[in-house]
């Protein structure tokens, strides 16, 4: 493990210089990876491990969008792709990727195809830290391990291919073969992560609901929304509002603070804009943090997984939530959004070429 000062704390991380991807091999050379469940993180870290060359099964209910998906992708039925119960029953690693409400739903059946000496793997600590409420308890002779890719499933198989690899959380909670870390480094490295930090199952699920719920997602998607709303309400066009509220941060703005950070990313703006943001970033900061404070409450105490499960349980979910993505969908500002994204000068050149 390297020793890296992140701004003043030195943690240990694992690179992909250290665990190479030939260590992660031999470690899985014997293994059967089990990956249950092909929506949002089962189709990058499978099809991943098996570009790197690890055994790699796929279990996925049949007569669905997932199932054809990886007949697509290569998986061939009755030979590397099976039902969930089937693959859990071949794998000796089980990636229980569905999603949490579908964890606690299929659980009985997997959990009766896990042996002795097996792993189960996740790649969020939601199901294991909220035990009391999803039901999800390992027997005692398997190990529980976690690795986390920091992004969506699509950004696993994209930074992949393009050679860049992703970052990943990684946690042992059960260790009953006495080989359950080098499992975990190893499958991380195969999933294509490009370094792993360590981590518990309830800090990575805090965490990742906090900033879901925060930056990353629910704030950000709110923060839009008001300055759009405040910029039309003074009579801007929809085209400005939008272009100064989501197109220049997406397109230009982000991508500088990406490439070296949020200092950098001010140093090289007009001295009007570093001037404003300074004066102004406290303020938005100091605004904000009785928010988070109320919302990281909500997620230890274990509130938002009742809500979730809750919601997804629930024989109307889909439809509930097409009409809460159509309502941001149909808004104006997203409207203008969608108009604004076919000018980008790769969609009007894809556009011609279509109708040339």
């Amino acid at each position: 493990m390297a020793q890296i000062d992140f701004g003043g704390v030195l943690e240990e991380v694992v690179t992909s210089e250290e665990f190479t991807l030939e260590k992660a091999r031999q470690v899985l050379k014997d293994e059967t990876v089990a990956v249950i469940g092909y929506g949002v993180q089962g189709p990058g870290q499978a099809l991943n491990m098996k570009d790197n060359g690890i055994p790699v099964i796929v279990g996925q209910r049949q007569g669905g969008s997932s199932w054809d998906r990886a007949v697509a992708d290569g998986f061939v039925p009755g030979k590397t792709l099976f039902s969930p119960k089937d693959a859990a029953l071949q794998g000796t690693i089980i990636q229980y990727l569905v999603s949490d409400a579908g964890q606690v739903a299929l659980w009985p059946e997997i959990k009766g195809c896990l042996n002795k000496g097996d792993a189960l793997y996740f790649s969020h600590g939601f199901a294991i830290t909220y035990k009391d409420q999803t039901g999800v308890v390992p027997p005692p002779d398997v190990d529980v391990i976690l690795v986390a890719p920091k992004g969506s499933g699509r950004t696993v198989r994209s930074n992949f291919l393009a050679g860049s690899g992703i970052n990943s959380s990684y946690a042992v909670f059960q260790d009953a073969t006495g080989r359950a870390l080098e499992r975990t480094l190893a499958t991380g490295i195969a999933i294509g992560s490009g370094y792993l930090f360590p981590t518990t199952f309830e800090k990575e699920v805090a965490s990742d609901l906090v900033g879901e719920r925060g930056v990353l997602m629910g704030c950000l998607a709110g923060v839009m929304e008001a300055q759009y709303a405040l910029l039309r309400r003074h009579g801007h066009s929809p085209s400005e509002a939008f272009n100064e509220t989501v197109e220049e941060l997406t397109q230009s703005l982000i991508r500088l603070v990406a490439e070296n950070g949020m200092d950098w990313m001010f140093g090289n703006c007009s001295t009007t804009a570093q001037r404003g943001a300074l004066d102004w970033k406290g303020r938005f900061r100091d605004a904000v943090a009785p928010v988070f404070d109320q919302l990281y409450e909500s997620v230890a105490s274990g509130e938002e997984a009742r809500i979730v499960l809750e919601a997804n349980s629930r024989a109307d979910y889909r439809k509930r939530l097409e009409k809460e993505l159509s309502e941001i969908r149909d808004s104006e500002m997203w409207r203008a959004g969608a108009a604004v994204r076919a000018l980008r000068p790769e969609n009007r050149n894809r556009a011609q070429g279509e109708n040339s």
